[in-house]
């Protein structure tokens, strides 16, 4: 079996010995990756097996630590949450690498069947931010702690409040650590 790079990546943002000891957002981080590398098997009994297993297993942990990370959502390496909890994201959102989430963020269409958000690089949200609808959030940007997201938010910029507007925009942003 192939080595996961994006689950490396996630490790290492996490940064700590025996992470799954110390910070329970991790165990949906690997059940979401587990979930990713179970779809790219070839169909046959295997892949029908393993899904079996993988569903009350994704279950399980999402209601134990409250972060719902769909396996169909498209999430890049080095995944980081901060905190867990009332963390839910729509099955079809997209979201780059190196993201930062905190507890109570939710990603997700603004009605049933509607367009959901698609996330930059380097996104970093605040404590019980949401984010709505057919929006792009650039690379390197910001969201505050409890904003609400409904427009596009230009690549390094950082928005904040309910609705979000943008408070401040670097001309030529860096990337975040």
């Amino acid at each position: 079996m192939a080595v996961d790079t994006h689950w490396l990546a996630d490790l290492e943002r996490y940064a700590m010995r025996r992470p799954f000891l110390k910070e329970q957002s991790i165990w949906a981080v690997w059940a979401y990756r587990l979930g990713r590398r179970i779809d790219g098997r070839p169909d046959g009994i295997a892949r029908k097996i393993c899904l079996a297993l993988y569903w009350p297993l994704f279950r399980f942990i999402e209601t134990l630590v409250g972060i719902s990370l769909p396996k169909s959502a498209d999430i890049g390496p080095g995944l980081r949450i901060w905190h867990f909890g009332g963390i839910f994201l729509h099955p079809a959102v997209i979201i780059g690498a190196n993201c930062t989430l905190r507890q109570g963020v939710t990603i997700g269409n603004r009605h049933e069947g509607g367009p959901v958000p698609i996330i930059g690089s380097n996104v970093e949200f605040g404590a019980y931010a949401q984010v709505f609808g057919d929006v792009r959030i650039g690379d390197n940007c910001r969201i505050g702690a409890m904003s609400v997201v409904l427009c596009d938010v230009p690549d390094g910029a950082t928005a904040v409040g309910a609705p979000a507007r943008i408070i401040f925009q670097h001309d030529n942003p860096a990337p975040a650590e």
